[in-house]
């Protein structure tokens, strides 16, 4: 009996030591950093990672992320963006109305937790810091964003104003005991309604354009059309004067050479130039010539010397 009693008195002093140990030993990770509260009130603040010890059943332990955390700016509450006016005047954008000024502009934050006692004073969770971050980062994006122009936003200065929004929203945020460490554009862009209006106009502005362009393309190719017509009107002048001269002096030659042929031997010449026209007179396609046999022409078909025979008498 005795020693039955021993062996579940040990066991009962295990147990509570157990659970002794249980509550006050925990562990804080390296992403990890703690607040020991006792009724409450903190009286420890823990950012080295391991095994550390609180009073159980008095202190509790609060875990706090030491790595960065996001926010988005404007949140679930208007997914589609947080309107903002820019300082472009109306004129600028070329759409009529107040609204070509604004521009609707979705952006997040990532965060640091550096202060663990003041953020759990101030906000107390993730969920808290999101909800009082999100008022102040909207704020610094409407401040910043409204004292410029839209290419600056979306073009020429976006770097640049992506780290004033970090500071001031960071000037916030410290107290409550929070680092901003990057803010982020993902979008910046006109509304709907606006867009469809700039896009017509910008549209109207391009087909105009368009057209203008044509028009002078068509009117420098009319001119180089005419230029070139011209020039080739000079060009076949010029090469059919040039043509003519050559010609007239070929003929010249021709008739120099025939001439000289001639007085070499006038017989022969005569000869030559009646076989020439033989050739030309009689061809193959059914030539008929109303003729005497004793004309001149055929003279040298009557006599290889070329006399004409005489002409016949008539009674």
């Amino acid at each position: 009996m005795k020693s039955s009693f021993f062996g579940t008195g040990a066991l009962i002093v295990l147990a509570i030591a157990a659970f002794f140990a249980w509550n006050t030993f925990f562990i804080v990770s390296q992403t990890q950093q703690a607040l020991v509260l006792r009724f409450g009130e903190p009286v420890a603040v823990i950012k080295e990672p391991g095994l550390k010890t609180k009073v159980p059943l008095i202190d509790t332990v609060v875990l706090l992320d030491k790595w960065i955390l996001d926010v988005d700016v404007p949140g679930s509450s208007r997914p589609q963006g947080e309107e903002v006016i820019t300082a472009d005047e109306p004129a600028k954008l070329g759409v009529a109305g107040e609204e070509r000024k604004r521009l609707v502009v979705d952006a997040f934050a990532r965060y640091r937790i550096v202060d663990p006692l003041l953020f759990y004073q101030t906000v107390g969770t993730v969920q808290g810091a999101e909800a009082r971050l999100q008022p102040v980062l909207i704020s610094a994006v409407r401040r910043v964003l409204g004292g410029v122009r839209l290419s600056d936003v979306v073009r020429d200065k976006r770097e640049q104003l992506m780290a004033d929004i970090k500071k001031q929203s960071n000037a916030e945020a410290k107290s409550f005991g929070i680092d901003m460490v990057d803010v982020r554009l993902r979008r910046a862009d006109l509304p709907q309604q606006t867009s469809d209006s700039v896009f017509k106009s910008m549209r109207a502005q391009f087909e105009q354009q368009a057209t203008d362009i044509r028009s002078r393309g068509k009117q420098r190719a009319q001119e180089i059309q005419a230029d070139a017509d011209r020039r080739a009107t000079v060009i076949r002048a010029e090469a059919q004067q040039t043509a003519d001269v050559t010609r007239g002096e070929g003929d010249a030659q021709r008739s120099a050479v025939f001439a000289e042929a001639y007085n070499q031997d006038r017989n022969f010449f005569a000869f030559y130039r009646s076989m020439q026209a033989y050739e030309k007179g009689l061809n193959k396609d059914d030539t008929r010539l109303v003729i005497s046999p004793d004309s001149a022409f055929f003279r040298f078909m009557n006599d290889p010397s070329g006399t004409a025979p005489a002409p016949a008498k008539t009674q």
